[in-house]
């Protein structure tokens, strides 16, 4: 996507990083959230949805706390985390009122977006936000998550809410002004770049990590970020959050910061990665009428084409499917569990109520959601 392209995007992640949030560490600064809140309150308005991902909980908590330099030990990070989260919190959502729109807290931790059925009812809580025209406020669930669950950094959290909702771009504001060829203060002559791919191997060279001790981030983590979303065919824009209007100049393709471009079409990347990113819990043996469908018309599969389920699997997650000679037709992200998925299977939609109880999707693969093979 270019930056030409920008004004007609409909779906926007928006991460501001831990030193500008809180003036470098001096407590939440409230000048600056009241202007990018405005921008993003102009964006709703615009049409244009938006989900912002917010750092800061723990450089906010360690201002109220006294604490001088950023915690080591786990516990100490999550109760600095705590008493951060209530300002943090507090101040978006008084800024939003002033301008009519709802805000919404959501923690997160990365145990939540590896299982799957968590991971469809993080993307279904959003997308309804979304529709209620609400701005979710999304964080890393500091106080709960360990070494092993935690993202890293709110960078990497960004790119996957990217991922779970779609979105069309991802706008990270730093107290960088982008991506340089070489560090600005130890290279003079480093020059800013205003676009490359993500595929660019220049990159590993060009970025480094974060100097603020603040957050857990620097610009190898944004690099990460924007490959990241770019699974998803979302662009990425790193720039500056001081700059006056930064959002909306992004949005209208002004040349700020850095423009990491995807490279690929959004449905295209997403079925990349539901070929190759994800562990095949189960199967589905197809009759030839729905192995007809799937690779001539494109249509998503419906239980009544189904004529056995093995495996062990819940809702969201990924299954083969086969013909009746196993040979593999394609893969996707079914919407019944194993149990339910036996019941089902050669059914019309219109008996799932009486033989579930319950009657959710009507596909038990949505084409959206699945990749030939």
């Amino acid at each position: 996507m270019s930056r030409n392209n920008f004004a007609g995007v409909k779906r926007i992640v928006v991460k501001i990083g831990s030193s500008l949030l809180t003036k470098g560490g001096q407590g939440l600064d409230q000048v600056a959230i009241t202007a990018w809140v405005k921008q993003m309150a102009n964006l709703r308005i615009r049409g244009i949805e938006v989900i912002l991902v917010s750092s800061g909980s723990v450089a906010e908590g360690m201002s109220r706390l006294g604490l001088k330099t950023r915690p080591t030990l786990l516990h100490e990070l999550q109760a600095a985390a705590s008493v951060g989260q209530m300002g943090l919190v507090r101040v978006f959502d008084d800024n939003f009122q002033q301008h009519g729109l709802h805000a919404s807290q959501i923690l997160l931790t990365h145990d939540d977006l590896s299982n799957r059925q968590r991971y469809l009812n993080a993307r279904s809580t959003l997308l309804t936000l979304l529709s209620f025209g609400v701005v979710p406020v999304i964080n890393e669930n500091d106080t709960v998550a360990t070494e092993e669950i935690r993202f890293g950094d709110n960078d990497t959290l960004a790119a996957l809410v990217a991922n779970l909702v779609e979105a069309d771009l991802l706008i990270i504001l730093t107290d960088q002004k982008g991506l340089f060829t070489g560090d600005p203060s130890v290279y003079p002559d480093a020059q800013l770049i205003s676009e490359i791919s993500v595929n660019d191997e220049r990159l590993e060279s060009m970025a480094g990590d974060s100097r603020s001790g603040l957050g857990r981030g620097g610009m190898s983590t944004k690099v990460r970020a924007a490959r990241l979303a770019a699974r998803s065919g979302a662009a990425t824009v790193v720039a500056a959050g001081v700059v006056e209007n930064v959002l909306e100049e992004v949005i209208a393709g002004t040349q700020l910061g850095t423009h990491f471009l995807p490279d690929i079409e959004p449905l295209v990347a997403r079925k990349r990665w539901l070929a190759g990113h994800l562990q095949v819990k189960g199967q589905l043996v197809l009759d030839t009428g729905a192995v007809r469908v799937l690779k001539s018309e494109g249509k998503s599969l419906l239980a009544v084409g189904v004529k056995s389920v093995s495996g062990k699997f819940e809702r969201g997650e990924l299954v083969s499917c086969l013909s009746e000679t196993g040979v593999e037709i394609a893969r996707g992200l079914v919407n019944y569990g194993y149990s339910d998925a036996l019941l089902i299977a050669g059914k019309s939609s219109s008996e799932f109520e009486n033989i579930l109880g319950y009657a959710d999707d009507s596909e038990m693969i949505h084409r959206d959601n699945m990749v030939l093979i």
